[in-house]
């Protein structure tokens, strides 16, 4: 398998246990908040074209459409687009679900007015052809918000076997202003880092996932001109 094989087989097998951990009944809803508060300040108002890139099992895409919003979500893992649509068909006004590479969606251009995406930059195999490709997706104006954090500062390791050296350089990213880069190199202006403090606080209070650190997210945005 190549690299992106490898990510996609990683991410559905671990479909289930990661979608069980988003769904906790003892923070769903007070993420379902917090998220909708940083979400909220990020996006037009609704209703607005959103496209969720690597949506997983579509968090953030359901989010999003709970808020007014008309949602496509993306990805590669059948493992997590299964689970997707399943919550999908049983809940009115829910997202659609596309395969799709979070680095060349095949969608129609100028046909966003936003793209966004959670804990994705650091698993994009070229994160400066995927922000190419977003912007062609998106109408004049349009925006580019995605979240991350800094999560492998000591090295990725082995986590998706072997990979060639410039590949996911985000993953080895020791500061969020590496993101912030990448989304100005592809023409996209105001770029602005902000700190999720709220989400920090969350992550003390009830914990995070096995064999993860709390740790300082960030949410990044920037606009086309037009």
């Amino acid at each position: 398998m190549n690299l992106q094989e490898t990510i996609n087989a990683y991410w559905t097998e671990r479909a289930p246990s990661y979608d069980a951990y988003q769904q906790r009944a003892e923070r769903r809803e007070l993420d379902a908040a917090a998220w909708g508060r940083v979400w909220s300040g990020a996006l037009p108002d609704a209703p607005a074209d959103v496209l969720d890139v690597g949506t997983g099992s579509g968090h953030v895409a359901f989010l999003l459409a709970g808020l007014g919003h008309r949602v496509v979500g993306c990805d590669l893992s059948e493992g997590m687009l299964e689970i997707a649509r399943e919550r999908a068909a049983s809940t009115p006004d829910a997202p659609r679900f596309v395969v799709g590479d979070a680095v060349a969606p095949d969608l129609p251009p100028a046909s966003f007015d936003a793209v966004v995406g959670r804990y994705v930059m650091w698993t994009l195999r070229d994160p400066d052809a995927a922000v190419a490709s977003w912007t062609r997706l998106l109408r004049p104006g349009g925006l580019v918000a995605v979240v991350d954090s800094t999560w492998f500062t000591d090295g990725l390791g082995e986590l998706y076997g072997e990979r060639p050296a410039a590949d996911l350089p985000l993953a080895d990213a020791t500061s969020i202003e590496d993101t912030a880069e990448v989304l100005r190199r592809g023409g996209l202006v105001e770029v602005a880092t902000t700190p999720l403090q709220e989400i920090l606080e969350l992550d003390r209070c009830h914990g995070v996932a096995p064999g993860h650190d709390v740790q300082l997210q960030y949410l990044v945005m920037g606009r086309l001109p037009g």
